[in-house]
């Protein structure tokens, strides 16, 4: 018996034509270009002339211009930038998701006095604006000895994230089943080695979603440097770098190493964004479905 002859086969109803589905692809289209575009053409003058970069946009360089990213590493100091904010990001966010962690536990797991006050406090702090803080930070970190220093920005950048990553993981440590920490406990273990060793391992996919997030929002981090770090160029971070080379480019016309550091400062979160993409997706996703 053929396939159509058979009853109990059916064809699938044709779907109908969605106009706000196509509405939608035509929305994500626009944005992707409007995306990809300005960061083809910053890549593209990375290697272009002056006479090129005012040109035509998108026209391809004439020849690969190596020295203009020379220019950028030796002459504006990209390369100690780089390695600032590396030290300062790495540092940073190994501290938020530590204490991030451990205080997303226990507000999401455990009942204590106060519990719900705390949790507020954390979450109410994504509602204040950073600006509105530098003033009181400036003053602060100053009184403790701190001011331009890696280290003062390092506890600030840690006391800023904190608030989402708190709020972030105690709805994904929530979702985790209660019988497995109950289990571990019966075992013998610790409320302390519980946690390590057995409810966050379980939580991999929270707190990868999470790193990633608190990583590319401190590495584009740009109004705490500039005050917390002021002065001394040698320990700027990245964002400071290129924006002091993008005031010297205005006098020197030297437009392509402007272009070439802003490369150096995109491609490292970009390819670490390309590489845990679909752990982030994974993450997000399991922290919504549960």
């Amino acid at each position: 018996m053929h396939i159509k002859d058979n009853p109990k086969v059916r064809a699938r109803p044709k779907e109908k034509s969605n106009p706000f589905r196509a509405l939608s692809h035509v929305a994500l289209v626009v944005w992707a270009l409007l995306i990809i575009l300005p960061l083809l053409w910053t890549f593209l003058a990375a290697f272009k002339s002056n006479s090129e970069i005012f040109g035509n946009a998108l026209q391809l360089p004439g020849a690969l211009r190596w020295d203009n990213w020379a220019r950028a590493w030796d002459k504006a100091n990209v390369g100690q930038y780089m390695i600032n904010t590396v030290i300062v990001v790495v540092f940073s966010t190994a501290g938020t998701m530590l204490f991030g962690s451990m205080a997303a536990y226990v507000l999401a797991r455990y009942k204590f006095v106060g519990q719900r006050l705390i949790y507020l406090l954390f979450v109410s702090g994504m509602a204040f604006p950073i600006f509105l803080a530098v003033g009181p930070l400036f003053f602060v970190v100053k009184q403790f000895g701190l001011l331009g220093t890696h280290t003062g920005l390092i506890i600030v950048y840690i006391a800023y994230s904190l608030p989402f990553t708190v709020f972030f993981l105690a709805a994904f440590f929530r979702t985790l089943p209660e019988a497995v920490a109950e289990a571990a406990l019966i075992d013998g273990a610790s409320h302390t080695r519980t946690f390590f060793q057995v409810m966050l391992p379980m939580a991999k996919p929270g707190m990868i979603s999470i790193t990633i997030f608190n990583v590319l929002g401190q590495w584009n981090q740009y109004l705490l440097p500039l005050a917390l770090i002021p002065g001394d160029r040698s320990k700027w971070v990245i964002t400071q770098g290129i924006a002091d080379i993008s005031t010297i480019a205005g006098y020197e016309a030297d437009w392509p190493a402007l272009f070439a550091a802003l490369n150096m400062a995109i491609i490292p979160v970009l390819v670490i964004y390309i590489i845990f993409q679909r752990q982030i997706q994974s993450g997000l996703g399991a922290g919504a479905l549960k």
